[in-house]
This record gives structure tokens, C-alpha cells and sequence, in this order.
């Protein structure tokens, strides 16, 4: 389970080249989208489950794993238990294989990380994105999707009015964050892995790893996520 232990890690995404709409690989720049995240089935493709509340990813997990596993049986005296390790690779190779064949492995998902921007960039005409994954407490455990390959070359394009003001927060060294909003289907193979939280003791953690397809940038309003 060592592939397991790097996840938390905070990906950086440098700039590339202005595009309108979504940006069109799963990586590069792309506009920042005005929404609120309960308005997001209006710019995403149609049947695309929006996976960022609680419940509906409960929902989604049931649909996939059936049922929560029994995190005290697995996690059993912990990571120095010379059983613990065992146990969780047999609770993963399990549920891989019981769902193989289920429809919601192939459906498609949205899902949402935070992005914070980096000062503007002039040769590109945007700002840099650093990615961050979000977890989410569910009454599974805790959610962190994974992309199977995480977007790179990621950056803002802004109008002229949140390019001035970004600018001025930034060198008031103030954060500036987004929603980086990403969409795909689970990948065929490990498609959920279950761990441990390193931060918690014996609380699970669920990570879906995701084929990211499509990724756009969006705020709720001009001041909510400026801080």
C-alpha cells in the first residue's frame, strides 16, 4: 500500500495559452466562470452527477460499494498492527472486484478541488493555478477524489475588472481561491482506494481516482472566495 502514502501532496500547475469555454484538455487555461456550485448542471454536460455535497456522494458510494467497510475491524491496533496492511489490501482487492460490471463506474462526474491563484502572468494573459485537493466528511469516512493524472499547465483568464482586483489582493498578499471544477469517469482498474486519514487516528479515507476529461474554473460571486 505505499502508493498510497503520497496522496496528500499539493500539486503546483503552472500557466499556458488563453482559450474560451472549458479548457479543452484536461489542463491549460481556461475563463473564470461566475456560478455558484448549486447552479453547476447549468454549464456542465447533461447526466453529469455533481458529486460535491455530502449525501450525493454517499449516494454515489452505495451505488459503487454497496456499504461503508468496518474501519475499526480493518484498522484493527493501527499501522504499526503486523496485520493491518494485509487487511487493507484484502478490503481494496475485494470491493475492486465486487464491483466490476456496476453502471455507475462508467458514469460520469463532477467533482471539485480548490484552486489558489499565483501573481498575473502578462505572457500568457492569465494567473497561475496551484491545485489543492478538498476532503470531504461523509458518514463513509473521509472523501478525496484523486485524479488519475492531475491537470497540468492550469491558469485563470479573467475579465478586466477581477484581473485588477486579483492583482491587488495578491500583492496585499492576500489569498485568492477558486473552484477548479473537474468532470471524468472513474478509471476500470482501482477505481475507489480505501486508506486511513495520517492526521486521524483510525479514520478512513476514500478516494476515488478519476479520468478527468474536462476542467473549468468558477466562483460563486465577484467577493464570496476573495478574501
Amino acid at each position: 500500500m505505499s502508493h498510497m502514502r503520497g496522496l496528500g501532496l499539493v500539486l503546483i500547475l503552472t500557466c499556458s495559452a488563453a482559450v474560451e469555454g472549458w479548457s479543452g484538455e484536461p489542463g491549460g487555461p481556461g475563463p473564470l466562470r461566475h456560478v455558484a456550485q448549486d447552479e453547476l448542471e447549468t454549464i456542465l454536460p447533461g447526466g453529469t452527477e455533481i458529486l460535491i455535497a455530502p449525501s450525493a456522494i454517499e449516494h454515489f458510494l452505495e451505488e459503487v460499494d454497496g456499504r461503508p467497510p468496518d474501519w475499526p475491524t480493518v484498522y484493527g491496533g493501527g499501522h504499526h498492527d503486523p496485520g493491518f496492511d494485509d487487511r487493507l489490501f484484502a478490503l481494496n482487492r475485494q470491493r475492486d472486484g465486487d464491483r466490476i460490471g456496476r453502471a455507475a463506474l462508467s458514469r460520469r462526474i463532477a467533482f471539485v478541488w480548490t484552486g489558489s491563484l499565483s501573481r498575473y502572468d502578462a505572457a500568457v494573459g492569465g494567473f497561475p493555478v496551484a491545485l489543492g485537493p478538498n476532503l470531504i466528511e461523509t458518514s463513509w469516512g473521509m472523501v478525496r477524489f484523486k485524479p488519475e493524472e492531475a491537470p497540468g499547465n492550469l491558469s485563470v483568464i479573467t475579465d478586466a475588472s477581477d484581473q485588477v482586483r486579483f492583482e491587488r489582493l495578491l500583492r496585499q498578499g492576500k489569498p485568492v481561491d477558486i473552484d477548479v471544477v473537474m468532470t471524468g469517469t472513474l478509471i476500470p482498474d482501482e477505481s475507489i482506494v480505501y486508506d486511513f486519514s495520517h492526521d486521524a487516528e483510525g479514520v478512513g479515507l476514500i478516494m476515488p481516482f478519476v479520468r478527468v476529461e474536462e476542467v473549468a474554473f468558477l466562483t460563486s460571486g465577484r467577493d464570496s472566495n476573495y478574501r
